[in-house]
């Protein structure tokens, strides 16, 4: 895989973790003591955080891999749990391992030495 095709792929992974988590505390298992919008709120904003670098894509998806191991936790803990959710887990845990990997293949620029 070249490093534009797992950059892309690393974007489409972030871009639908985010639609899950709406679509997950949105519609198809709303949260029960939580009100809806403090529960998209602690979902997403750790999701856009990596927006900050939007001029420097592979920092972004860098960050976004790093934060995704949280959504990796979390869907883990989910899955190990008997609850309706158990589904929607499964699929958190592919998109975090699928962003986390796309990182992998993304190559970094290495910084220029300067002589002092």
């Amino acid at each position: 895989m070249n490093a534009r095709l797992a950059r892309g792929v690393g974007f489409a992974a972030w871009a639908a973790l985010a639609l899950l988590q709406v679509a997950w505390h949105g519609w198809w298992v709303p949260p029960q003591g939580l009100p809806l919008a403090a529960a998209l709120a602690i979902a997403l904003v750790p999701l856009a955080l990596p927006l900050t670098y939007w001029r420097q894509p592979e920092r972004a998806l860098l960050l976004a891999g790093m934060i995704s191991l949280f959504y990796f936790c979390h869907g883990v803990a989910e899955a190990w749990a008997a609850t309706a959710a158990r589904p929607f887990a499964w699929i958190e845990i592919a998109l975090a391992v699928v962003l986390v990997l796309s990182c992998a293949r993304t190559p970094r620029r290495r910084a220029a030495r300067h002589p002092r």
